[in-house]
């Protein structure tokens, strides 16, 4: 089974974003990068599936130099091959980036074979797009399913459970096929040391890609005012109790 799983190198959950004076990049100085949480969920389900039937997993990712990073961290968690496709800009739009990695995949799929899987994040954790997965599978010709909370293959079809407020949508697409993973599929696991070791080992290699623009244009970056939160401390030690009982009452947790 061959897989490939694209990834994004994004700001790291939870931290404080700055902008340039500019208005148009994120402050980049002293903020840490990691792989977009849905991705990394995607990751791990790629490497579980070889696990279980055997194949390789490739991860791609369209992004800086730095963006190498994010490439050996998925492959010490398991991946085995990585390929970066560089690009010295700001984030393209979703439809310059999919028809680039569309045309990437497609000249791997010349040299290795088709793909039976390709997934994606459900959304990238910086700009929430929902559309590179969905685009670059139509530039495939292949279906998607997306916000994909379970994934399993038996016999060349991709048997896909995805949460609704009626119940769990089952969806079974024969391969090859593209699907939008979502976080909680799994506990991604953690690099060990012997991975991370060996990633650095591991070649990643270049593809140069194009597309055109989509049409979205960058006009500013603005930081969205901070909410300031009150905290009221309700006593120390245990005269604090009938205060806390109080407020328990208060808030109906007891009746």
């Amino acid at each position: 089974m061959n897989i490939l799983v694209c990834v994004k190198r994004v700001p790291a959950p939870g931290a404080r974003i700055n902008i340039t004076s500019d208005g148009q990049q994120v402050d980049t100085a002293f903020l840490g990068f990691t792989v977009s949480p849905h991705e990394e969920c995607a990751v791990e389900q790629a490497v579980q599936l070889i696990e279980k039937h055997g194949g390789d997993v490739t991860v791609l990712t369209l992004g800086p130099a730095e963006a190498e990073e994010q490439l050996r961290t998925a492959v010490s968690t398991g991946a085995t091959k990585a390929v970066l496709v560089p690009i010295d800009t700001t984030d393209w739009d979703p439809q310059r980036t999919a028809q680039a990695i569309a045309k990437v995949i497609g000249e791997l799929e010349a040299i290795n074979g088709k793909y039976d899987l390709v997934l994606f994040g459900n959304e990238s954790a910086d700009s929430c797009g929902y559309q590179v997965g969905v685009r670059a599978a139509l530039k495939l010709g292949r279906p998607i399913v997306n916000g994909a909370k379970g994934l399993d293959i038996d016999n060349g079809v991709a048997i896909i459970r995805r949460e609704s407020d009626a119940g769990v949508e089952i969806y079974k697409l024969k391969t090859p096929a593209c699907v939008g993973v979502k976080e909680g599929i799994n506990l991604p696991r953690y690099p060990t040391m012997k991975g991370r070791l060996a990633s650095k080992k591991v070649a990643i290699d270049r593809s140069e890609a194009s597309g055109e623009s989509g049409g979205l244009k960058l006009i500013t970056l603005r930081r969205p005012p901070e909410r300031a939160s009150n905290t009221v401390i309700l006593g120390n030690g245990p005269e604090a109790a009938s205060a806390v009982v109080d407020l328990l009452e208060e808030l109906g947790v007891f009746k």
